[in-house]
């Protein structure tokens, strides 16, 4: 065979291979698809060209070694499309074998209906809601520079990688897309890659029913750089796009795919009935025959395939022990940012920050909001990896540290962040940032975590650490009036599972709830604090720190404040939250001066509460004592704590805008009030 003639035939041999490995994961989506009986087969069809050639050309990953620091990460923010994923993983040697593509969506598998990333190994965040995906991704892509600004230093860039996320028509339509890839733009996140699979169906039929607009259009004013694929099964056009997006740029990229959902389905091709149903098996079978695929077995994986992804698995180990040997000699000449990058890792946080913490003086009156500022400047100084900003309210919030440089396009090590009016997408972007081993805060007001709720949401899921400064707590807010009087959101965020909410009653157990949060590992935590000041406690003053972490504690009994009281002798107990728990404790003097002993408990968290033994709950809440719940917030729930027969004070409509003595005065938080309302419970 002449030179050229080889030449050819291993050409047309590499054509083929890349034919059955892209044919091999459609037909793996379709099968997983249809053995479910549920599931989404039409975009895996059409994204397969792209994702076989993103993972076997230009992704930086080790199967091997999943958590491997400086791997690309691949987010599939199209969730539904989880079978692409699935296969993808499979063929290049993840730990998911067959047999979990065979059990997609059966309960107990590791191939879940949509991504999760404590499920899947190799899967890097949990999508699903639409835009989440996407909008992580620039929370990671923060990361990815902020760790290379810190750690990375000539010759030894130990930081280097890139965020790759493929995204629908339906991520794009949606406001956190919005949001995020506005401030992505304006941050000039040059490791970001955006693949939009352009195939124009919806569940509810062609994009033109509701999504008009010029979307490079839209991407080029944020200040993207946009390019494109006419055809998602041109493979040239795809490795063209590809070679330009690893090069370095200051601004993330945007590429529009034109794919066909559904692709080589005879019937159901270019139409929404490939979206989000199983083929059938009578098109399942046309489409094999169109393709050229066989009919049996199922879940078929030719060895031209396995392959096709081995030399791509085999350049991944490359990758990793080059990584490795450039990380060593990164050891050598820098060991303490080399242990400090690998507590990092680890989520390590040292324990200088613990002694940082203030303790406030009793007698002063402190909003929890400024006493929370307080807290984080004292503790940043030792926490490096700890950063976060504001949605456009740094002042209010408390959330800016001085000292700290701001996070911008020519400041990617800045740790003070504006995120802008963008609520939604900074609260995704903390869940990227947190996924990459940093520690994030982000700040609003408390009315607007509304606006967060599917990231707060998924952080929760997922058990990553990010925290939430919520301020302006309740009505108490003021003039402002009642669309910024926070009401029913307490009630909201403790119904989140894995969520810990916390609202302290004064500035020491603000220090020690930041103490909480920073301790959370597995999850989310939201801090609700006032905007008014309060005075800070005797009553809580060394007890904060154990008594906030346990969720709820004893802080006064009868005339006397060392929680000692037999509970036999009790008359009443008084259960309060935040700026309500020095009511209570006034209430409480009152009551002693008639001779009524009760017992006052701050609940700063009830999950934290509920976590706690049985016996430790009996002794703060012992059985047989009635209770009077006070909050400036929604009743609902409280009855859990103050039983059926118990009483509450609390708001159960919305506020006003007033002052805030006379708001106070007028819905009744007043001891004055709590004192009647525990008369009436007494029956006296």
């Amino acid at each position: 065979m002449s030179e050229a003639a080889r030449s050819d035939h291993d050409d047309s041999a590499r054509v083929d291979a890349d034919r059955v490995a892209i044919d091999t994961l459609r037909f793996l989506a379709v099968d997983m698809v249809e053995a479910a009986r549920s599931g989404h087969p039409g975009a895996p069809m059409g994204q397969a060209a792209l994702a076989y050639r993103l993972w076997t050309r230009a992704l930086r990953h080790d199967p091997m070694t999943p958590d491997w620091p400086n791997r690309d990460r691949f987010v599939l923010s199209c969730g539904h499309a989880s079978a692409l994923i699935y296969g993808l993983l499979h063929l290049s040697g993840y730990d998911l074998p067959l047999e979990q593509l065979q059990a997609f969506r059966q309960l107990g598998s590791k191939t879940p209906g949509h991504p999760e990333n404590f499920v899947t190994p190799g899967v890097e965040t949990t999508t699903g809601p639409l835009g989440q995906g996407l909008a992580t991704a620039v929370g990671m892509a923060i990361a990815e520079r902020y760790l290379a600004s810190h750690f990375n230093r000539d010759g030894l860039e130990i930081v280097d990688h890139r965020i790759w996320v493929l995204a629908s028509d339906g991520d794009l339509m949606e406001g956190v897309a919005a949001e995020a890839s506005s401030l992505a733009g304006h941050l000039g996140l040059g490791r970001l890659v955006v693949f939009w699979d352009d195939n124009r169906i919806t569940i509810d039929g062609s994009t033109d029913l509701a999504f008009g607009e010029d979307v490079m259009a839209r991407y080029a004013a944020y200040g993207w750089h946009v390019d494109e694929i006419e055809d998602g099964n041109d493979l040239e056009a795809i490795d063209r796009v590809l070679d330009a997006a690893r090069e370095p740029v200051d601004r993330p990229v945007l590429v529009r795919v034109r794919t066909h959902i559904g692709y080589g389905s005879p019937n159901k091709q270019d139409t929404a009935g490939a979206h989000g149903a199983p083929l059938g098996p009578d098109e399942v079978k046309a489409t094999k025959e169109a393709l050229g695929w066989p009919l049996e077995p199922t879940f078929h994986v030719p060895d031209a395939a396995r392959d096709a992804f081995a030399r791509a698995r085999r350049q991944g180990a490359d990758l990793r022990a080059s990584w490795r040997e450039l990380f060593e000699r990164y050891r050598g000449a820098h060991p303490e940012l080399a242990a400090r990058f690998e507590a990092w890792g680890r989520g390590e946080l040292g324990d200088a920050w613990r002694t940082a913490l203030p303790h406030f003086t009793t007698g002063e009156s402190m909003a929890t909001r400024k006493a929370s500022g307080k807290v984080l400047t004292a503790i940043a100084e030792h926490l490096p990896q700890l950063l976060g900003g504001s949605a456009d309210l740094a002042g209010s919030n408390n959330t800016y540290v001085p000292g700290r440089a701001v996070q911008s396009a020519t400041e990617p090590g800045g740790a003070n962040f504006h995120f802008g009016v963008r609520e939604h997408a900074m609260a995704a972007a903390a869940n990227g940032m947190a996924l990459s081993g940093l520690r994030p805060y982000v700040g609003t007001f408390l009315i607007f975590s509304d606006y967060m709720r599917p990231s707060i949401r998924l952080a929760a899921l997922m058990g990553t650490p990010a925290i939430y400064v919520l301020t302006h707590d309740s009505i108490f807010l003021g003039e402002d009036g009642p669309t910024h009087q926070p009401v029913s959101h307490l009630a909201s965020l403790r119904a989140i599972p894995n969520l810990v909410t916390l609202r302290p009653a004064d500035a020491n157990e603000v220090a020690a709830a930041w103490a909480v949060a920073l301790e959370r590992t597995d999850g989310p935590t939201a801090l609700a604090l006032t905007r008014q000041g309060l005075p800070v406690l005797a009553e809580i003053a060394e007890r904060a720190a154990d008594g906030v972490a346990r969720g709820a504690y004893v802080i006064a009994n009868g005339v006397i404040a060392d929680g000692s009281a037999d509970p036999s002798s009790l008359d009443l107990l008084l259960l309060a939250t935040g700026s309500e728990v020095h009511l209570a404790l006034e209430a409480h003097r009152r009551l002693a001066d008639d001779g009524v002993t009760s017992r006052v408990v701050s609940m700063p968290s009830w999950e934290l509460f509920d976590a706690q033994s049985a016996d430790y709950r009996a002794s703060v809440l012992p059985a047989g004592v009635p209770r009077l719940g006070i909050e400036a917030g929604s009743g609902f729930g409280w009855h859990k704590y103050v039983g059926l027969d118990g009483a509450l004070l609390t708001q159960d409509g919305y506020g006003a805008s007033a002052p805030l003595a006379d708001l106070r005065e007028h819905f009744g938080f007043t001891a004055d009030e709590v004192v009647r309302r525990a008369r009436t419970l007494l029956g006296n």
